[in-house]
């Protein structure tokens, strides 16, 4: 009896030691995969070895790291683009005041109307920067109403349709009879739509149609607005709502973009209580559908 107890001993022994290490192994990989990221280095790794309970915590860990390194990244490249949207309509505003303070111009409506433009982008900018900081703070004030969705497209038709003869393309309704109301800042959701034509009439090529839909979606309504533009690319789709983000880097600042129209759409629509997707193909086109709750 001694001797099995000994033997008992020594095996349970050995098994919690085992046991101790199987244990204490993956927690001290997560303390210093912790102490780095607190020294700065957020993208940190630690080994999945099991499935249950520490191997469940060790998948949420890589996961947050990663959220954590993606965010930092995209805070930095953030900054970088609202320095360079900055420093481009300021350099051309200082060279020109430097200009006539060396009497190099001379002052002229056009140079005038040059800086104003400048100016008006620049004012774009921080407006479009302060509503997106009020939609991620949760402060963005709405003044929500029961709307019909026919008149939301129908207003949306209207501004566009003269700029959009200019470029020969055509602006059609296509909106289902009798959808329910919608509650919405009437302000807001005409710059959500806005946006979404303005892009697609950017994108679509003479003789080219955008088609603007209104569809019933169980209690609730779709907004679609569909073009037969160029269209995107498949990997790019992931990244359109993402600030400052273009998809065709050659128009990088044209025409007074910012680069945070669809990401000011996506903050405008969850705001509202919906949600907004996009499907794309090349040389077919573009349709955004945007689905809001019924009143």
């Amino acid at each position: 009896m001694l001797a099995a107890g000994a033997v008992a001993m020594g095996f349970s022994v050995v098994l919690s030691m085992l046991l101790a290490i199987t244990l204490t192994r993956p927690i001290r990989e997560m303390i210093v995969a912790t102490q780095r990221m607190a020294a700065g280095d957020l993208d940190q790794r630690v080994p999945v070895r099991t499935q249950d309970e520490l191997g469940q915590l060790a998948q949420s860990f890589n996961q947050m790291s990663a959220r954590l390194a993606l965010a930092t990244h995209q805070r930095q490249q953030m900054t970088a683009n609202i320095a360079h949207d900055l420093r481009t309509p300021l350099t051309v505003i200082n060279g020109m005041i430097e200009g006539f303070l060396d009497q190099v111009y001379q002052p002229s409506p056009e140079r005038f109307e040059m800086m104003h433009s400048e100016v008006q982008h620049l004012t774009h900018l921080i407006e479009d920067l302060r509503l997106l900081s009020l939609a991620d703070a949760g402060e963005l004030r709405l003044e929500r109403k029961p709307t019909q969705p026919q008149d939301l497209l129908e207003k949306a038709a209207r501004s566009f349709r003269q700029q959009a003869k200019q470029k020969q393309i055509e602006i059609r309704l296509d909106i289902e009879p009798n959808l329910p109301a919608v509650a919405v800042d009437q302000k807001r959701m005409a710059r959500v739509l806005g946006n979404l034509i303005s892009n697609a009439l950017r994108y679509t090529p003479e003789n080219g149609q955008i088609i603007l839909r209104g569809q019933r979606n169980g209690n609730g309504v779709h907004l679609v607005v569909a073009d037969n533009g160029q269209g995107i690319e498949a990997e790019k789709l992931p990244q359109i709502f993402d600030r400052f983000y273009r998809a065709d880097e050659s128009r990088h600042g044209e025409e007074g973009e910012s680069g945070l129209g669809l990401a000011i759409v996506r903050s405008l629509v969850e705001a509202h209580g919906g949600k907004i997707a996009v499907r794309s193909q090349l040389n077919v086109g573009t349709t955004f559908t945007i689905a809001l709750p019924a009143a």
